[in-house]
């Protein structure tokens, strides 16, 4: 078992999203964190938008930290939720929408990926693309 993603496995995952972008036909970055939420790798396409370099680190951060997906916390973060609030906390690194998941071997977190450049539902979708190369 690993007990954090490589370097060569990250590397692999960004490729794999980055296809998943292109065939969209969106510029995105791509980040792998550790269990930690360290960064691992980061790639950021031709044409990105530089606020996505922080976003897409911050999502890979906020699947660590709270170790679930990012977009299962759009609902109770909402106004008058048990969450409300959430996203101001931990230095303002935690995000509160899709992109970010952990990467489970084994039951354990081994490390996260998180995606930004273009609506929630795409982020989800390059970063799931990520998701399935890792469990293959």
């Amino acid at each position: 078992m690993t007990e954090t993603i490589t370097l060569e496995e990250a590397t692999e995952l960004i490729e794999a999203a980055e296809e998943a972008a292109e065939e969209m036909g969106l510029a995105m970055v791509i980040t792998v964190a550790n269990p930690a939420g360290n960064l691992v790798a980061q790639h950021r396409m031709d044409g990105a938008w530089l606020a996505s370099v922080s976003i897409s680190r911050n999502k890979a951060y906020t699947a660590a930290a709270l170790q679930m997906p990012t977009h299962e916390l759009a609902d109770p973060t909402q106004p008058g939720e048990s969450l409300w609030g959430l996203q101001t906390t931990d230095e303002n690194r935690l995000v509160v929408f899709g992109g970010g998941y952990p990467l489970e071997e084994d039951g354990d977190i081994v490390g996260t990926v998180g995606v930004s450049g273009g609506e929630v539902a795409q982020d989800m979708a390059v970063a799931e693309a990520a998701v399935d190369a890792f469990e293959s």
